[in-house]
């Protein structure tokens, strides 16, 4: 797991034991409680207590909240991570009063999500407890992919308040075989998928009798152990989003897998979905004893930046390979990424 987490405009690393006072300008600062003025440490003392909590899981576990900086200036602007909790993954977001409203927050989210799915065991059980009216930490948890999934009351909380709302993360799940309504469903995903523009195999407007038989073919691959069907599901247990992994055939490939039909729900665009059905493929595919992945992008869709978000880098294209119609060609692009560590040298192509 790797110790720093990058994003376009952040960086998320460990806790130091020189965060303490910044740590301290964060967590008592009553400007930054104002939804739960009762949980704010009343102390300095207290609050390094938390703090020295927050290092301790780090020494046991080798993972949990980071200070966030930021990448052009390396200041100090939040913290933000997860940490171990009574029930699972506890995703925490805090950010200086001057790094509010320039979506620092939804990005270092983002990151934590994501490391919880591909990295974290338990993965599944990644969650956030926001207050009711907290409406800029809400924003957050739905942008970081986060669903509400219930009440949760504190010890702490004062007898007279209305309980905390639970949000969970998506699950990614492994799919051996398909019954009937889980057919329905993908079908269903993969057509508005398509309509959207998605580039996942079929151009808007394809019969949907058409997509079946891809989907049938795929099975077929799945029953002969070929392919890894990988499905992102909300906590109740709506479809989100789904791929394909490819067993390579050459046996001298074997260490290597092929992605296909990336789908997220068009109807959730922009909570970051993407990047955990992303992360949650890559789990899989560890687990496996994946060494390096790869995929095909359709040039001129802009997805070529979201899967370097992830790790990839261009390995090849074939300018023009891709004809969507008479004068509209496109290239086909190869990224890949390795899964066990090691850095892929990007390709000069661009």
């Amino acid at each position: 797991m790797p110790r720093d987490l990058t994003t376009g405009r952040l960086r998320l690393r460990p806790i130091r034991a020189e965060d303490s006072g910044f740590w301290l300008t964060i967590h008592r600062d009553p400007a930054l409680w104002g939804h739960a003025p009762f949980a704010m440490p009343q102390s300095d003392a207290e609050a390094l207590a938390g703090f020295d909590q927050a290092v301790a899981h780090w020494e046991e576990h080798g993972r949990g909240y980071r200070v966030v900086e930021s990448l052009e200036g390396g200041e100090r602007v939040g913290v933000a991570g997860l940490r171990h909790d009574c029930d699972g993954l506890n995703l925490y977001y805090r950010f200086a009063a001057a790094a509010h409203g320039r979506g620092d927050a939804r990005e270092a989210a983002r990151a934590a999500v994501a490391e919880g799915l591909e990295w974290w065991p338990g993965e599944s059980a990644v969650h956030a407890v926001i207050r009711p009216d907290h409406q800029p930490s809400i924003r957050v948890a739905e942008r970081a992919g986060l669903d509400p999934d219930g009440t949760r009351r504190h010890a702490s909380d004062p007898a007279d308040l209305e309980p905390s709302v639970l949000y969970r993360a998506p699950r990614a799940e492994r799919v051996a075989q398909l019954d009937r309504p889980a057919r329905e469903e993908i079908l269903d995903l993969w057509c508005r998928v398509n309509d959207a523009g998605g580039a996942v195999g079929f151009l808007p407007g394809a019969p949907r009798e058409i997509v079946a038989e891809a989907l049938a073919a795929h099975e077929d691959l799945m029953a002969r152990g070929r392919q890894t069907l990988v499905v992102l599901r909300a906590p109740d247990g709506r479809l989100r989003g789904l791929a394909f992994w490819e067993t390579v055939a050459n046996l001298l490939l074997a260490h290597c897998r092929w992605l296909y039909r990336v789908m997220v729900d068009p109807d959730q665009q922009g909570r970051g979905l993407g990047l955990l059905l992303m992360a949650g493929l890559h789990r899989v595919a560890r687990e496996d004893g994946v060494e390096i992945t790869s995929l095909g992008v359709r040039g001129g869709t802009g997805t070529t930046a979201f899967y370097r978000q992830c790790g990839y880098e261009i390995t090849g294209r074939i300018q023009g390979a891709i004809r969507l119609a008479p004068g509209d060609d496109r290239d086909d692009i190869t990224m890949s990424r390795r899964l066990d560590g090691r850095v892929l040298p990007p390709s000069d192509q661009t």
